[in-house]
């Protein structure tokens, strides 16, 4: 099996990249070969019409869709391959959705710590199985193998994350919400819990699909302002966003998809201030 995909090598700083992504609903083609590049500390925004395949190719970064061919190459994992085991890579990218996903029957701090108390005491119990196996098969040895190291218990994995959700939530000014439910939060506190949940892995990259349309007007700026502060820390971002003012103002580069391809991409200003093609616009002129 062969994991690595040497032109990632060849590119250093390159985080994410996709070769020919191509995408179909049955006749339906949503994106249409794209090939693209996002770079480690990049903050790209993604602008466009409705149906222009935006979200289908944000989704596609990390395999929540499966692209039809074509390559989605992370770290030098080529995700799209059905051989590989993607959810070792998927555990550092971040995913923010429209609709916050919060589990509703959990608190907020069980929220933030559900994926990293699962991923830590899964590679705990990892290391103890082969613990079990080296000491079985020591018992045939001559030259005795050394046991894993092990320091941490499910209680200490416990509370390490709440200290770290804990953490996250005061960064946003929650700390006092921690042992409520999702339902007593407004729509812009959900958002900003859905972000720091998606922090709590230490991610190294963070996927946002339009995280401020389903948000009225009043909440849209408390989300945005985390954003910033994130971009500003230098995290790698991708964001899917009517907001075109934030992408004028945090994004490194803007791609504009029209019918399931990238027809433009540049700066902000190159884009914004000059755009090139009539369809650009065309768009522009009705969302400024």
């Amino acid at each position: 099996m062969k994991d690595v995909i040497n032109s990632t090598a060849e590119n250093p700083g390159v985080i994410i990249e996709t070769k020919k992504l191509t995408k179909r609903y049955g006749e339906l083609l949503v994106l249409d070969e794209i090939d693209e590049v996002i770079h480690e500390g990049e903050k790209v925004a993604i602008i466009g019409p409705s149906g222009s395949g935006k979200s289908t190719f944000l989704r596609c970064l990390n395999c929540m869709e499966d692209p039809t061919s074509g390559s989605v190459i992370f770290e030098g994992v080529d995700l799209a391959d059905l051989k590989v085991n993607i959810n070792t890579s998927r555990e550092h990218i971040g995913m923010v959705f429209q609709q916050f996903n919060l589990f509703n029957n959990k608190t907020i701090i069980e929220n933030i710590m559900l994926a990293p108390v699962y991923v830590a005491i899964r590679e705990l119990n990892k290391k103890k199985r082969r613990n079990f196996f080296t000491r079985i098969a020591n018992l045939f040895r001559k030259e005795k193998r050394e046991l894993i190291p092990i320091t941490e218990t499910k209680a200490s994995i416990k509370a390490g994350a709440r200290e770290r959700a804990m953490a996250l939530l005061e960064r946003i000014g929650l700390e006092e919400k921690a042992d409520v439910y999702p339902s007593t939060l407004s729509g812009g506190q959900k958002q900003r819990v859905a972000i720091v949940r998606a922090l709590a892995m230490n991610p190294k990259v963070i996927l946002f699909d339009e995280p401020t349309s389903a948000l009225d007007p009043e909440m849209v700026g408390e989300v945005l302002d985390l954003m910033r502060d994130l971009a500003k820390e230098g995290m790698t971002m991708v964001i899917v966003t009517h907001e075109m003012g934030f992408a004028r103002e945090c994004a490194d580069r803007v791609l504009f998809m029209d019918g399931g391809k990238i027809e433009e991409q540049g700066t902000p200003d190159e884009l914004f201030k000059n755009p090139k093609s009539e369809r650009l616009r065309e768009f522009l002129s009705k969302v400024l």
